[in-house]
């Protein structure tokens, strides 16, 4: 738990290099900077007009007093006129609104720059994720991604448009009301600011406790949220098992934990402000005292105190936030370092240039290919095979032999380490990813549809279909008989992970998908794995005529459906151990043949 604690205390609200990030923030505010100094500009002259009105005003009020006290031994009455006073009285009102027109101007501009940087490094992060190779992937888990495309950039937002400003207006105001106090009394200037570095000490603790306890509920809203997409997820599972019981004592026992951290939390949150000000108060009181015995003896006038009080309550109170907005800005630094590491994520190699397009005819051939997810662990040492237009090529074995790398090979999802992958006589590093990859239509395990109807998600691989073509792949694909069921056919929305319809009739959707694009080979993970015998029936038609003078490599678990393959490839540990047809690889009485015959014992 403690090393859990730690992580979120120095990954989620510590930087780790914070100069080599600001100056990177601020490189990435581009077209932004313009704007950005106008918001300091504006802030600048908040600030001036701030520390100026208490000034004037001191004026103003000597002024009036100074006459009431001339009027006071005659019978003349005591007029506020525009040359008397009304003049200063509107000077001082000008003031005000300045300081008020320059302080909404300020939050206008930062709220856009705020929300135009987030959009521009939100872009950004969605072009990175195009360029990331899939070994990326790997090795994250989707809850960290979507980290740093939301929660990082939102804090950042959020510190921007509130933290920075005040930062900035707190750091002025504190240091011009400050100077301004000393010009009046050195003697009450000093007294505040002991009573301000007692509360600035009390705020340095609380803070860190603060700190402390909110690194603890982020942990528990991250537990939180985890239980809580479990339980959704895996509802069927839960109820199937009559595991309902104890799943939700697990949610209310983290709900429990999520109360009890953010009660500590909250408790400092909302305790500290007022033991601060309890603090001030007291300063307060010994300055009005002592300032109350210099205005008798005359050392300071009535409108001096009044400003002298006026510059206590505008310095009092930022310095009393400053920890809070030093921490929310050190935690939105950190957020901001997180997404640039992302950014820096080393990224697929680019296609360089003269690289060919090509129409394949289906010829592909493996010689000596060499492959491992890191270069120090080859998980394939030595891989040949050549395959032929229109052949059927099975690819078997076990769980983790290296089946499903072999085809990501194939279509460039990994670059080899060793040998070369030849396709119509042309090495794939020679052939862009964009044109290699639009020769081959892919039917997985996994389906994956979108959120929109159903002739969207046939017609993903080819938008601009026309329906009658649409509707002609789903004939193929035995789909659609179904689709018409459906209350709206081809316009039935998918949502929610398509769960409006069974998993074999996603995994039909999938195959009409493909049939549409009709690719010269094709690529199929277990494609019918999904479907009842005679939906694979009618799904082995429609594949036997979609194979046809296409290349086809077939993962296949159910060696029942590539018995009459061309080649049979026979994977183990990411090694082909075996490869020829059925019979020969039946009569070798080898790996296949073990393997053949368990299925059929």
């Amino acid at each position: 738990m403690e090393d859990k604690q730690a992580y979120f205390e120095d990954e989620v609200f510590k930087t780790k290099d914070m100069k080599k990030t600001v100056k990177r923030f601020i490189a990435s505010m581009g077209k932004q900077k313009a704007r950005l100094i106008i918001v300091m500009l504006s802030v600048a002259s908040y600030t001036f007009f701030t520390i100026i009105a208490p000034l004037y005003s001191a004026r103003v009020v000597d002024l009036i007093w100074n006459t009431i006290k001339e009027n006071a031994g005659s019978a003349a009455v005591f007029r506020i006129t525009w040359d008397n006073a009304g003049r200063r009285i509107f000077m001082l009102l000008l003031l005000y609104l300045a300081a008020a027109g320059f302080y909404t101007l300020q939050n206008f501009l930062m709220s856009s720059f705020a929300e135009k940087l987030n959009l521009q490094l939100r872009n950004e992060i969605s072009e990175k994720l195009q360029r990331l190779p899939l070994s990326f992937y790997d090795r994250r888990q989707p809850g960290e991604i979507m980290s740093r495309v939301t929660n990082d950039l939102d804090k950042m937002s959020e510190a921007l448009q509130t933290g920075l400003i005040r930062l900035f207006v707190a750091a002025g105001t504190i240091i011009g009301s400050v100077i301004m106090m000393l010009s009046f009394s050195v003697l009450l200037t000093l007294i505040f600011l002991v009573f301000m570095a007692f509360s600035l000490t009390l705020t340095n603790i609380v803070s860190r406790k603060t700190l402390k306890y909110a690194a603890e509920r982020q942990r528990y809203v991250g537990k939180m949220n985890g239980l809580i997409e479990e339980s959704y997820s895996g509802r069927m599972i839960i109820k199937a098992f009559n595991y309902e019981k104890q799943s939700s004592q697990r949610i209310h026992s983290a709900a429990e934990e999520l109360a009890r951290a953010s009660e500590k939390t909250d408790f400092l949150m909302n305790a500290v402000n007022p033991s601060i000000r309890f603090v001030n108060r007291c300063g307060m009181v010994i300055i009005v005292a002592i300032g109350g015995l210099m205005l008798l003896d005359g050392r300071l006038s009535s409108g001096k105190l009044q400003a002298f009080f006026q510059y206590v309550n505008q310095a009092g109170e930022p310095i009393t936030e400053m920890s809070f907005m030093i921490n929310t800005m050190q935690s939105a630094l950190a957020s901001v370092e997180r997404v640039y590491e992302f950014l820096d994520e080393e990224e697929i190699s680019e296609d360089s240039e003269g690289l060919r397009d090509i129409n394949a005819q289906g010829n592909v051939s493996f010689n000596n290919v060499k492959f491992g997810y890191f270069p120090d662990k080859i998980l394939m040492k030595d891989i040949s095979f050549e395959a032929r237009r229109g052949q059927k090529i099975a690819i078997v074995g076990s769980t983790g032999a290296g089946k499903t790398t072999l085809v990501n090979l194939l279509m460039r999802f990994y670059e080899v380490n060793g040998g070369s992958i030849m396709l119509d006589g042309t090495d794939t590093k020679k052939i862009s990813r964009a044109a290699l990859r639009s020769n081959f239509g892919m039917v997985l395990q996994d389906t994956w549809l979108f959120e929109g109807t159903i002739a969207e998600n046939i017609a993903y691989g080819k938008p601009e279909a026309t329906r009658e073509e649409i509707v002609r792949a789903a004939k193929a694909a035995r789909a659609d008989f179904f689709i018409r069921t459906l209350p709206h056919g081809y316009d039935t929305l998918l949502c929610n992970d398509a769960e409006n319809i069974s998993v074999g009739q996603r995994q039909l959707l999938t195959i009409a998908r493909v049939m549409l694009c009709n690719p010269a080979m094709l690529i199929l993970d277990e494609a019918t794995s999904s479907v009842d015998t005679r939906t694979e029936m009618e799904i082995g038609r429609a594949m036997n005529a979609l194979m046809q003078n296409r290349t086809s490599f077939v993962i296949a678990h159910r060696l029942s459906t590539i018995v009459d393959a061309d080649l049979i490839l026979v994977m183990k540990n990411g090694d082909v151990i075996e490869q020829g047809t059925h019979s020969k690889l039946l009569k070798a009485n080898g790996a296949y043949a073990e393997l053949y015959n368990s299925q059929f014992a």
